[in-house]
């Protein structure tokens, strides 16, 4: 396991809310961030068949490109009874308007009435550095599908996913409660507690 010692970070990332979420998050341990989207790099198309192989993807054309130490996440909803689907194509089964509610509802459909309804939120995060060395950190919040979906609060797939363990949605939940036990919260505390340290 590489330890991460640099001053200046790289989220390879054009969204501006994703970065500010993952500076936040990182804040405590790296001084200093840049986007991909601030310097201008191309975003690579995501050719892997899984969510750590377009994370990796993702941060070694951005830490290439830039000669800077980057961190790319991939992330999406894995339904059980259509054999894993979305998945890795869970952002494009929302169409290039996210329309996200239309996502969930063939979702639904699709599923039918099987008795299965378990789902997983997966989230792949790739810190990788200009040397191309990679490291890869993998969280999953395991829940089920519920129909029809319910709350306002979050984003993508959140109203009808409930996490196990809890009778709301993810997007009935406020942010921080979500934040606290969602996939990409449990992909940063691997990374943190196994490449970063807290700076005085």
């Amino acid at each position: 396991m590489r330890v991460f010692d640099e001053d200046s970070l790289l989220i390879a990332t054009h969204n501006a809310g994703k970065a500010k979420e993952i500076a936040d998050l990182l804040g405590p341990y790296i001084p200093r961030f840049t986007t991909a989207g601030a310097l201008g790099l191309p975003e690579p198309e995501e050719t892997g068949d899984t969510f750590a192989e377009n994370a990796v993807l993702k941060a070694r054309a951005a830490a290439l490109a830039s000669g800077l130490p980057a961190l790319a996440d991939d992330s999406g909803l894995c339904v059980s009874a259509l054999d894993g689907a979305p998945g890795i194509y869970s952002a494009r089964w929302a169409g290039p308007g996210k329309d996200f509610a239309a996502a969930m509802a063939k979702i639904h459909c699709d599923m039918g009435d099987a008795a299965d309804r378990s789902a997983a939120f997966v989230c792949a995060l790739a810190l990788c550095w200009p040397d191309g060395h990679a490291e890869v950190f993998e969280g999953r919040a395991e829940g089920q599908i519920v129909w029809p979906m319910r709350g306002g609060k979050g984003f993508g797939y959140d109203p009808f996913f409930v996490p196990d363990g809890h009778e709301r949605t993810f997007a009935e939940m406020e942010p921080e409660e979500k934040h606290a036990i969602s996939h990409r919260a449990r992909a940063f505390a691997k990374l943190v507690s196994e490449c970063l340290t807290r700076r005085t």
